[in-house]
């Protein structure tokens, strides 16, 4: 568990990007549509990274926007796609089927494991869970360890420590001290286990602020962040926006049509902007304003996911 100490280190966004080489392993934190650390995922494609090794619980356009990028080599997660309001991730599942990405299935508990090993300094944790199944197949560094209670059988998992962590938090200070809403996912222990993590945050506040919200992850754990408004968009940052699912639809048709479809999503939303404020200036401010709107009402609720 690596330390970062320093009483500022608020960066630019492409400089916080940056800390990402090519080919690195890179844990992805937040879930499915929920605070998945969008502006940076768009910006190490605008700085054209490559050879990726991506690991997360379950993911959606983050892992498939790289993988329509060119960006990743390697995917290691419980599923992508889009849960069952838009399905599969398209980009994701034609190049699985193609071959042109790795895909190494994991679970989520046996990469929290993983990363337990790693945050503990031991050299492998057991786990049960993934006993009989073809999991094994994909991972053939998994091992086997035999109780010594009860004589049982186990999966020995080696440690996983990623090269660098992408969190994005809705508020914390320039120490790095984030504060994360619950569900945490696998936020806190890719925080632990990583020799890097790199976080954007929707507001940058003093440490008062962040000290009276809950203190998620420790600021000697970050080594860069960047102020992002909306940085999760077109996922939510709950409790400030919801998930903009208009825009997740947008992005789904165009990935499941490729071709010249998708180079135009990337183009108006991605490579074709300089950065985060054009993003959102692309996206519409009254747009990003109504995500904010759903604790209103249940009815208002509704009407963000119609």
């Amino acid at each position: 568990m690596p330390f970062h100490v320093g009483s500022d280190k608020l960066v630019p966004l492409g400089a916080a990007a940056a800390e990402v080489r090519d080919g690195a392993l890179v844990a992805l934190g937040g879930g499915l549509s929920a605070r998945l650390p969008m502006a940076l995922v768009r910006e190490l494609v605008r700085q054209g990274r490559t050879g990726l090794h991506v690991v997360g619980s379950a993911h959606g356009i983050d892992v498939d926007l790289l993988v329509a990028a060119g960006a990743l080599a390697v995917c290691e997660e419980s599923y992508v796609g889009f849960e069952q309001d838009l399905g599969l991730a398209p980009a994701f599942r034609r190049a699985a089927e193609a071959g042109s990405i790795e895909v190494r299935e994991s679970c989520c508990a046996t990469i929290l494991t993983q990363l337990r090993a790693a945050e503990f300094g031991l050299p492998f944790l057991p786990v049960r869970g993934v006993k009989g199944s073809d999991i094994r197949r994909l991972h053939p560094e998994y091992g086997e360890v035999t109780c010594p209670f009860t004589g049982e059988t186990l999966v020995a998992v080696p440690p996983l420590q990623p090269d660098v962590a992408l969190l994005h938090a809705p508020l914390g200070d320039r120490r790095g001290n984030l504060h994360l809403d619950q569900p945490y996912v696998l936020d806190e222990r890719f925080a632990a286990a990583s020799r890097q993590v790199v976080a954007t945050v929707d507001r940058l506040v003093g440490y008062e602020e962040v000290e009276r919200a809950g203190v998620t992850v420790p600021g000697h754990l970050v080594t860069a962040i960047a102020e992002v408004p909306y940085g999760a968009h077109p996922t939510s940052c709950y409790p400030g926006y919801a998930y903009d699912r208009p825009h997740l639809g947008t992005y789904v048709a165009a990935a499941a049509a490729g071709g010249d479809a998708l180079a135009g999503y990337l183009d108006t939303y991605v490579v074709g902007v300089p950065d985060e404020e054009a993003y959102r200036k692309v996206v519409g401010a009254d747009q990003l304003a109504a995500l904010g709107t759903w604790s209103q009402s249940t009815a208002r609720w509704k009407e963000l996911f119609t």
